[in-house]
């Protein structure tokens, strides 16, 4: 074989096996690249037992605080404008963390369709809204961009038991 051949084919060895690793890499993280569903996709899509992060909006007057074997827990809604999801979480809340206020919880599916968080992440600011949110309201019918700037998160209370679906 010949010395050019010969480099032609190291380098084809070296593309395809740097391929194959990229390719090996992003399946093993397929699940891992998206950075949260809403209420609306766990609710159609979701498995119990499965973990993932659940994203939305805390509904107002939803929040209970109570205490589990010593430990603060509490119990509280993630909405995104069309359905709901209970919440219960056992340890110490963000600073951020209240009614009305975008967060993100880390945790497993329910048989029941409820969620348990071993993680909850408070937005940083008022002004801030996940893009993905900002889909789910447009879809929703609760904002639609020609008509001004989004509703504050203050006003995502109006949603009823039953159209929430929990």
């Amino acid at each position: 074989m010949k010395r050019k051949h010969r480099r032609l084919a190291i380098l084809l060895a070296a593309g395809l096996g740097l391929g194959s690793a990229a390719a090996l890499t992003l399946f093993a993280f397929r699940d891992n690249l998206v950075f949260f569903v809403t209420p609306s996709d766990l609710a159609s899509r979701g498995r119990a037992g499965e973990t993932l992060r659940l994203g939305g909006l805390v509904a107002a007057g939803s929040v209970e605080h109570t205490t589990i074997a010593g430990d603060p827990a509490v119990r509280f809604r993630v909405t995104d404008g069309r359905t709901a999801v209970n919440v219960s979480y056992v340890g110490v809340l963000p600073d951020l963390f209240r009614e009305g206020q975008g967060v993100v919880t880390l945790g497993t599916l329910a048989p029941d369709g409820s969620f348990t968080a071993s993680e909850v992440l408070a937005k940083h600011d008022e002004t801030y809204m996940p893009k993905e949110v900002v889909e789910a309201l447009k879809k929703s019918g609760h904002w639609q961009p020609g008509s001004g700037p989004p509703p504050p998160a203050a006003t995502w209370n109006t949603l009823s038991a039953a159209k929430s679906g929990g």
